[in-house]
């Protein structure tokens, strides 16, 4: 009979400084870097350099600008798993090859028993699944779980790869799920959110809006259409949105 851990109440997660963040894809290339050599290896690359280039990526940047004053700024959008505390992709998976683990809330894909059915990209709101081509398996950002726990390299590089990479120290790391850590007091600190928090999976990754946001944000959209919104996390929920739409066509 199989034991399982304890539940200990960690949410181990992500934490992303939109006004910070630069842009410079430094998290997204490490990432890659690290996981084709490690939980989630190898990851797929098809023509990398050509026309039409594919592959699996567990993390992506994406941009947008909104205006103030007439002044327009650009936020840098970087966009992972955020490892739902009610993970839509685990609820739908038919064999139990999406699962959440119980002692630090981290959301993993077992290869060994992934069919490939994409099910759990289809019921993911946040587009944080990757269909790898070479292996017919999903896979997706594990917040570096073979490293996190990695007693043989020096502490301070027991974080994901994003995080240790990031030159201008937009991503933390830490335990969401302790008020009293530094991710969650720095969330406290900047009224940090969740995105689209309404679907009901509860997303543990939280992002800190810019500083100096506009009180009424304006986002370029598909087809020439502009929206006014509100404030800028309104405008970072409707781009993320909206960047799922359009990445999956």
């Amino acid at each position: 009979m199989t034991t399982l851990p304890p539940e200990t109440g960690k949410k181990l997660g992500l934490v992303i400084d939109l006004d910070i963040c630069v842009g410079c894809q430094a998290c997204v290339t490490s990432c890659k870097e690290w996981n084709t050599g490690g939980h989630s290896a190898p990851l797929s690359d098809h023509d990398p350099y050509g026309a039409d280039p594919s592959g699996a990526w567990l993390n992506r940047v994406h941009s947008y600008e909104y205006e103030k004053a007439g002044v327009s700024r650009t936020v840098h959008f970087p966009r992972s798993c955020l490892h739902c505390e009610e993970p839509a992709c685990v609820t739908v998976c038919p064999t139990g090859a999406s699962y959440k683990r119980i002692e630090d809330g981290i959301v993993l894909v077992n290869p060994d028993t992934c069919i490939g059915c994409k099910l759990c990209s289809w019921a993911c709101p946040y587009g944080a699944r990757e269909y790898d081509h070479d292996d017919g398996v999903m896979k997706k950002c594990t917040l570096c779980v073979d490293r996190i726990y990695n007693e043989t390299i020096p502490e301070e590089d027991r974080v994901p790869s994003c995080v240790r990479a990031c030159p201008t120290g937009a991503r933390a790391f830490g335990d969401l799920g302790d008020p009293d850590s530094a991710v969650s007091k720095s969330v406290a600190a900047r009224e940090g959110f969740g995105l689209l928090e309404e679907f009901g999976y509860k997303p543990v990754n939280r992002y800190l809006p810019p500083r100096e946001a506009a009180p009424r944000a304006v986002v370029a959209e598909p087809q020439g259409e502009t929206a006014s919104l509100p404030n800028p996390r309104s405008a970072v929920e409707r781009l993320f949105a909206w960047a799922d739409r359009a990445l999956s066509h």
